[in-house]
């Protein structure tokens, strides 16, 4: 071992003690295994139970597919696979950047790591999976990152284009999953094909009640990659996990979702980055305001400014904003009375909300939702038209649990 792993061998000891004393090595290959017993204890995540897929890293060449949330404990998920001597081959860094300091957007750079010197490789932006060259490189690829459960959040899209490169090169493809913190329910019109972009790549709800892993067995099992192909997959479920569970994140997935409460909200308030109105992008409290510049608008206010690596140049920027504080606000579920609301005082002072119609579209995965609000369309008259195809994607959904269902 060579001084540089020594030293990270020792940063890291102490994750490796706590993983150690996990019990169990359950991995998930097959599509038609029954949900996982729930056990007593502390939930356990996949990146925790070294000892289920190490011996799957042991004398291969490694990619890793990470960001912030990828730590056991307090320490990265490199940094401990690193240690151990696992041979890392590449950082694939998607949108946010690897260690989650980029804003949304933001062209992410190749570079490599200052801690260990693996190179870093960007799959966001023009280029979204790595070339074959780099995947003769590897003979696995492992994912490890956390995500919200929300169709339009897109490390699903990044986690999907590895799949199809792994797919492609015949190259192993190991998920080791965490809990959904919006897995307590499934709502939402379902993507048609027609509108699929990066932020909308699968036909499944806007919130799709599954984990990452639960996702990626999906995908292979509905042949949604390129030419219907599919990866051999390997998912390493989290220990003492229910859809039922509340989960609080230790780390923010992303710059602009601190908290437990913009992560319940954004499914509901993401539809405004189609429109002039900001939510909050610019303050110490994004996706947990809505607000616009005209007095009127409501009773709270807040003034957007620059945020290096949150929102360097956010919407509105620099002016009163004028809405509602949603921060104390009961989160129950995906909600359509904030656009519904929002699109009524727009269309009082005759201005229009949609003004990125197409953007609206691919966040909402069909242009049906758009016209039925500005159709004047109840919440309920809305929800109906999606109602029979949500059940059907429902039915499809529970073939793919790895953990007992909230209802």
């Amino acid at each position: 071992m060579n001084n540089k792993r020594l030293t990270f061998f020792i940063t890291t000891v102490v994750s490796l003690f706590l993983a150690s004393c996990i019990n169990g090595n359950s991995t998930e290959k097959d599509n038609k295994k029954e949900p996982s017993t729930v056990q007593q204890g502390p939930i356990k995540v996949g990146a925790e139970q070294l000892e289920a897929y190490l011996p799957l890293l042991k004398g291969k060449k490694v990619g890793m597919l990470v960001n912030q949330t990828s730590t056991i404990a307090n320490t990265h998920l490199v940094d401990t696979l690193y240690a151990l001597g696992v041979d890392i081959q590449y950082i694939f860094a998607p949108e946010h950047g690897f260690r989650g300091d980029a804003d949304a957007g933001a062209h992410i750079k190749d570079s490599k790591d200052p801690k260990t010197g693996v190179e870093i490789i960007s799959i966001y932006g023009k280029n979204k999976k790595p070339s074959a060259d780099l995947m003769k490189e590897l003979d696995v690829v492992l994912f490890d990152i956390q995500d919200v459960g929300v169709r339009f959040y897109t490390y699903i899209s990044s986690m999907h284009y590895m799949m199809e490169a792994c797919a492609e090169n015949n190259k192993e493809m190991l998920v080791l999953d965490r809990p959904n913190p919006n897995g307590d329910y499934v709502d939402g019109p379902i993507l048609d094909m027609n509108f699929q972009s990066f932020v909308g790549m699968h036909p499944i709800p806007i919130v799709h009640g599954l984990t990452v892993g639960e996702l990626a067995k999906m995908i292979n099992g509905e042949k949604w990659l390129e030419g219907e192909k599919t990866c051999e997959l390997t998912v390493i479920p989290v220990k003492n996990y229910t859809h039922k569970m509340a989960y609080s994140l230790p780390i923010k997935p992303s710059p602009n979702l601190p908290n437990d409460q913009s992560i319940r909200l954004y499914p509901s308030i993401c539809f405004f980055e189609a429109t002039p109105v900001s939510i909050g992008r610019g303050t110490d409290f994004p996706f947990q305001v809505i607000g616009y510049k005209e007095k009127g608008m409501g009773s709270f206010t807040f003034k957007p400014r620059s945020i290096p690596g949150a929102a360097k140049n956010p919407k509105l920027k620099g002016e009163e904003c004028y809405g509602v504080d949603l921060r104390q606000v009961e989160t129950k579920g995906f909600s359509l009375n904030y656009l519904l609301e929002w699109h009524r005082k727009f269309e009082n002072k005759g201005e229009k909300l949609f003004t990125r119609a197409s953007f609206m579209d691919k966040l909402s995965g069909t242009d049906q939702l758009r016209k039925q609000v500005e159709e004047g369309k109840s919440e309920e008259e809305i929800r109906d038209s999606w109602a029979p195809s949500l059940q059907v994607y429902k039915a499809m959904r529970k073939k793919y649990l790895l953990y007992p269902d909230f209802e």
